[in-house]
């Protein structure tokens, strides 16, 4: 199969027992045989929204320490995003975060399908020519 784009969203349902999502299965089931990338931003975005789960007790600190293991145990590349004019110009045309244009920059860039939850992502990407990884 053909690698694709992952975003935090995604890939934290991977680890949190209450985010299960039917596109967060196929894109965990895609990842058996293909590579997911990722820009860099998408360890610290994952970290966090862990933490932010412990902080509100929705999961235990152990889970955050062994959610991360298992996610870096997987085949997840991540690499620079770089070109800020491209960044912007998505952030500011789909009315989207600076990283949630990130992960749209970089499946524009590299002509691959983007794996999201996020909805605003979700509806950004067909207009900007970007397909999405589905159920």
């Amino acid at each position: 199969m053909t690698a694709f784009v992952a975003d935090a969203s995604v890939v934290c349902s991977w680890i949190l027992p209450d985010e299960r999502h039917p596109i967060a299965d196929a894109a965990f089931a895609r990842l058996q045989t293909s590579e997911t990338i990722a820009p860099q931003l998408l360890w610290y975005e994952v970290r966090n929204v862990l933490m932010v789960a412990y902080r509100r007790k929705r999961i235990s600190f152990d889970l955050v320490l062994e959610g991360l293991a298992k996610l870096r145990k997987l085949n997840i590349s991540t690499v620079a995003v770089e070109d800020d004019g491209v960044i912007l110009d998505l952030a500011t045309r789909y009315q989207l975060s600076a990283y949630d244009a990130a992960y749209l920059a970089l499946s524009l860039e590299q002509n691959l399908e983007l794996a999201t939850l996020d909805k605003q992502l979700i509806a950004a990407a067909p207009s900007a020519g970007c397909s999405l990884v589905r159920a």
